[in-house]
Formats: structure tokens, C-alpha cells, sequence
């Protein structure tokens, strides 16, 4: 899968490993970028981060073991940029201990299927809103849109706006919990 030079080559796809490989390592993009990012709050970098993160996935794809864990494999190298590129960012003084950071990766990769499950469940409950339900928690969380600016954009009093969205919040906060225990019921 990769050439003699240790450049990132596209792997040969006629095998069942090589397509195995590409299978997974487009499937856990998304992620793989969640976990950078629960460590990178800056999307930007984050990206950057990962697409490093994918040459050296792509340079190493010959020593990854088809059937076993390639998410965890995989974030071990993101684990890896991310400390390269905090190295590089040292004088930085806004920035947490890599000890700090390995606590925090660790608790990430233990913790990203039950990310990824409320992250369904969240997709799911805003999709059974209202529509008008829907349009208000976008337009509060899409952007820098405060409660104030809400309210002014939609000529309603600010209290009135902070209601519907305490409302709307405590109706997807339900929905979301019955997702996950009616998700737990069925792997029982």
C-alpha cells in the first residue's frame, strides 16, 4: 500500500485487505475529526491536523491488522499530531499540559460511541421538531446569535424568545434520552 519512497500511494484496491482498509478509513473520518476536535477547539486547525493525521495513516496503512480496531489505531496517530502540533504552538501559554490532553484523548476514545449515538440522537430529535422549533434553535446555535439579537431579529420580547428556546431545549433534552434508552433496550 505504500511505495518504496514512504509517500502516501492509493493503495492497490484489487485485494480484500486494501478495500477493507479504504472502507474503514473513510468510514471513521467524521470521527476521527470529533476526536481531534474535542482537543483542537479551533475547526481550522483541527482539519489541518487531520490531514496529516491521514498521511501518516495512509504511509502506516501496511502495518494496520484488518479485524482489529482501526478507530483506535487510527486515533493513537491523531494522539500523535496533536502533540506534534502543540510542540510546534509551544510558546503558546493558553494551552493545557500534554498530560491534560492524553487524560482527555483517552477519555474521548473510551466515551465516542456514546458521542456518536447522542450525536444520532440529536440529528433525529431536531428533525421531529417543529419546523418553527427547528428554525428557532438553528438560528440561536448557527452563528454568534444571542437571545437578544433573536429576539430583536424576530420582534419579540427577549423573555418571550428565552422561554421557547428553555422549551424547545428541555423538549429535545427528553426526546434525545428516550432515543438512547430505546437504543440501550434494543442491543439488550
Amino acid at each position: 500500500m505504500t511505495s518504496s519512497t514512504d509517500q502516501p500511494a492509493f493503495p492497490d484496491t484489487t485485494s480484500e485487505e486494501s478495500r477493507e482498509f479504504i472502507s474503514l478509513f473513510t468510514r471513521h473520518q467524521r470521527r476521527i475529526y470529533l476526536y481531534i476536535l474535542s482537543m483542537i477547539p479551533h475547526p481550522l486547525e483541527a482539519e489541518e491536523i487531520l490531514q496529516n493525521t491521514n498521511l501518516v495513516i495512509w504511509k502506516k496503512s501496511q502495518q494496520f491488522e484488518v479485524g482489529t480496531n482501526f478507530f483506535a489505531w487510527a486515533c493513537q496517530i491523531a494522539h500523535y499530531e496533536i502533540l506534534k502540533y502543540r510542540k510546534k504552538r509551544g510558546r503558546d501559554k493558553h494551552q493545557f499540559s500534554d498530560e491534560f490532553v492524553s487524560q482527555v484523548a483517552e477519555a474521548v476514545k473510551e466515551n465516542q460511541d456514546l458521542f456518536e449515538l447522542r450525536r444520532n440522537a440529536l440529528t433525529f430529535c431536531l428533525a421531529k421538531l417543529r419546523k418553527k422549533d427547528r428554525e428557532l434553535i438553528q438560528r440561536r446555535y448557527q452563528g454568534n446569535n444571542q437571545g437578544k439579537d433573536l429576539a430583536d431579529d424576530l420582534g419579540r420580547p427577549v423573555n418571550s424568545v428565552y422561554q421557547s428556546l428553555g422549551r424547545v431545549r428541555r423538549t429535545l433534552f427528553e426526546c434525545i434520552n428516550r432515543y438512547i434508552a430505546a437504543e440501550s433496550y434494543s442491543h439488550e
